[in-house]
């Protein structure tokens, strides 16, 4: 453990090194650190960094951890419902991305990640402004290191509603949405369906009230305290707790207004989305399929198995088969010149197309195993980057309880720059490229069933033993009575 002072901004470098002897050009090093990051409206959020090293050499820059002149690439994590950088899947995607070489960051939402609510703002399903500012300031902070998106579960659809409200403006290269629920109005009538549903429901409530418990305070004050206490699902805790804080008029009002259906038409970068078929809390009813296919920018890949945020595969069930498809997938995108680079926008605000664009290009190859892959056959555009203004600040808190330093940028001058390939660049070399990355998708899609097949299989062996036991005992019970009263006739 090495504590960082000396006005560096993160509070502690944990370093683990992976390699065999002391031959330091085969040692791996990983730093994870801690950074809180203080938002426009006094609320903070902590965000967790994990950056890979291949020497000595590469361990801090003056006054930074990252150059400004780094160019490798950072991909922002926004986890799931009341989950954290503690989270064990938040974990597996984060350290697989950094064995990568890329850094990667988890924004933890507000009140979670062990630090306290400083502001009567908490998060919700549809709270884009803490992704908005925290993905201005890293941009700011780091302006030629392209910036990637993976969002899980409500992060994903927190993601892509950021993604369609932003447009063209983000400053996004690519992203990643794992098993969003798209239509929030639709999940919700869907997770009191049926007893599998109810019994999720029921658990992620619980998860809820333990979040609101940690910040009763603030929550007893804004909200009805006893209705949350007494919530017996999701709908509840929104109705006593989401609805009064964020000042939504009724449960359906919050529902409609948070979901991200109704952006994803308008996002304008790569976007791979992945769902599964026979995912027990977010109902493939809600998926966007109509909008996903009219937007070129849009890969929808759904698989019949793989339940929420798991994908287990390989006869330990080690490994998440989402995890190696999103880092190959932007792994791809990253070497490719389909990067998106942030274009200008003149007109303030989110403007969404009024006028269908289904017959302006986009078409898709659908294979038989549910993946789909837009593939355009317009010519692409060229776009106009330029930078944000940010006032997001950075907050230290070290033992010596150092003053409290932030973080502020001022505009820059625009430059030209092409965000997509040239005019005279062949349709058939993004066709080429979407069908290999589908492909791709398809052989670990077959991996990820022989891999159901074997853990079937595991299961049945290991169950029998139990299972023939009880059907032993029933049956030999059944069989002694029927020979008791067969001898009490006699």
């Amino acid at each position: 453990m090495v504590r960082v002072t000396d006005g560096n901004p993160f509070l502690c470098v944990c370093i683990l090194i992976v390699g065999w002897g002391f031959n330091l050009t085969n040692v791996h090093v990983y730093f994870i650190l801690r950074q809180l990051f203080r938002l426009s409206d006094g609320g903070m959020i902590a965000l967790d960094w994990l950056m890979g090293s291949t020497g000595p050499g590469d361990f801090f820059h003056a006054n930074n951890f990252i150059s400004k002149d780094d160019t490798t690439p950072i991909a922002i994590v926004i986890p799931g419902l009341t989950s954290d950088s503690a989270a064990s899947y938040i974990r597996h995607l984060v350290f697989n991305t950094a064995k990568r070489g890329w850094n990667v960051v988890v924004s933890n939402h507000r009140g979670l990640g062990g630090v306290s609510i400083t502001s009567d703002c908490f998060y919700n399903a549809g709270w884009t402004e803490d992704a908005r500012e925290v993905i201005e300031y890293l941009h700011h902070e780091y302006p030629k290191a392209p910036l990637f998106a993976i969002g899980t579960s409500i992060g994903a659809n927190i993601l892509v509603k950021y993604l369609g409200e932003e447009g063209e403006k983000t400053p996004v290269a690519g992203a990643a949405a794992i098993c969003s629920p798209w239509d929030l109005l639709i999940g919700d009538r869907f997770i009191g369906r049926r007893l599998i549903q109810k019994i999720y429901d029921r658990a992620l409530t619980i998860g809820l009230q333990d979040y609101a418990q940690l910040h009763e305070p603030r929550y007893s004050r804004l909200a009805n305290w006893e209705g949350i206490k007494k919530s017996r699902s999701i709908r509840d805790f929104d109705n006593h707790a989401t609805c009064l804080v964020g000042k939504f008029e009724t449960v359906d009002t919050y529902y409609r207004n948070c979901s991200s259906s109704t952006y994803v038409g308008n996002v304008s970068i790569p976007l791979l989305c992945i769902s599964s078929l026979d995912d027990p809390v977010c109902t493939v009813e809600a998926i966007p399929l109509d909008e996903c296919r009219a937007n070129k920018n849009v890969v929808l890949a759904t698989t019949w198995h793989g339940g929420h945020l798991a994908f287990f595969e390989g006869i330990t069930a080690a490994g998440m088969w989402w995890v190696r498809a999103v880092n190959e997938y932007l792994g791809v995108l990253h070497s490719s010149p389909y990067m998106h680079v942030q274009k200008k926008v003149q007109e303030p605000g989110l403007h969404l197309s009024t006028e269908s664009s289904i017959d302006q290009g986009p078409y898709l190859n659908v294979s038989e195993d549910g993946m789909v892959a837009a593939v355009g056959n317009e010519q692409t555009r060229n776009s106009i980057v330029g930078d944000h203004q940010t006032n997001s600040e950075m907050v230290l808190d070290t033992e010596q309880d150092e003053q409290l330093t932030g973080a502020k940028s001022d505009a820059v001058p625009n430059t030209d720059r092409t965000c997509e390939p040239p005019a005279n660049t062949p349709d058939t070399e993004l066709r080429n490229l979407t069908a290999s990355v589908t492909s791709c998708w398809n052989q670990l899609s077959q991996r990820n069933k022989r891999s159901m097949w074997l853990l079937a299989y595991v299961a049945i062996i290991t169950t029998w033993p139990l299972v023939g036991s009880a059907l032993r005992f029933i049956f030999g019970k059944k069989r002694k009575n029927v020979l008791s009263a067969t001898l009490t006739k006699r």
